[in-house]
């Protein structure tokens, strides 16, 4: 459920000021209060969202079903995010990487923008989340050496540009035996990458969730992979 935040509160970008709007979900034991913009939900409402460039909030400050749908699903693996290192890539409002700071896990949240870690970092210290670290990055000249034991990702898949700075990523920052975890709404160009990744020998499965309610509820995949052996 979204609602304005009381009092107000705006948050001034470049492109103009927009009204913070507050979600509250549930992970496991906790509730998340997480700040955005705009929700986009349903296929319609990103369709509106899209059609409205002039007047259209960064992506990384909107709420997207694939963000829920990840924070739900991390939030189903409590004993496997425990205690673990997670890297969460184009983090967005940082849902995902708050449901694994919930159950325990050290953090990393990346963007390539300042404002939507600032935006992060909001949320964090809403949640009086520890143990997340931000981080600016961007996936074409990543830098970061770290091997963690969860690579995530909400919707990241879209841009097929961007497809082979992802693999990247995931082959020379996953530890061994780690782990990637990526929600997104079947988008033709995500499977194609996916389809990519098996054929090159990576392990995949997913769940599948719906976000919203009735007939507007939005399937979305969450994809499980894990490295090709040797």
């Amino acid at each position: 459920m979204t609602t304005p935040v009381s009092p107000p509160q705006l948050l001034s970008t470049s492109i103009g000021d927009f009204p913070l709007v507050e979600c509250r979900l549930p992970v496991g034991d906790k509730e998340l209060s997480v700040l955005h913009v705009h929700a986009v939900l349903s296929l319609d409402e990103e369709t509106q969202f899209l059609n409205l460039p002039d007047q259209r909030a960064p992506y990384g400050l909107v709420l997207w079903p694939a963000a829920l749908a990840l924070a739900h699903e991390i939030a189903t693996r409590v004993t496997e995010f425990r205690g673990k290192t997670v890297l969460e890539l184009g983090a967005g409002t940082g849902v995902p990487g708050l449901a694994a700071a919930a159950l325990g896990a050290e953090v990393v949240q990346t963007d390539r923008s300042e404002l939507i870690l600032h935006m992060c970092q909001r949320n964090g210290e809403r949640n009086r989340a520890t143990g997340i670290k931000y981080q600016l990055g961007d996936w074409g000249e990543w830098t970061d050496q770290t091997r963690y034991d969860w690579i995530v990702g909400a919707d990241i898949l879209y841009a097929d540009t961007q497809h082979e700075s992802l693999e990247r990523i995931f082959r020379n920052n996953l530890a061994p035996n780690g782990r990637v975890l990526l929600s997104d709404p079947y988008r033709p160009p995500s499977l194609s990458l996916l389809a990519g990744l098996e054929a090159r020998g990576w392990g995949t499965k997913h769940s599948r969730w719906a976000i919203g309610e009735g007939t507007a509820a939005r399937a979305i995949a969450v994809h499980e992979l894990t490295p090709p052996r040797g």
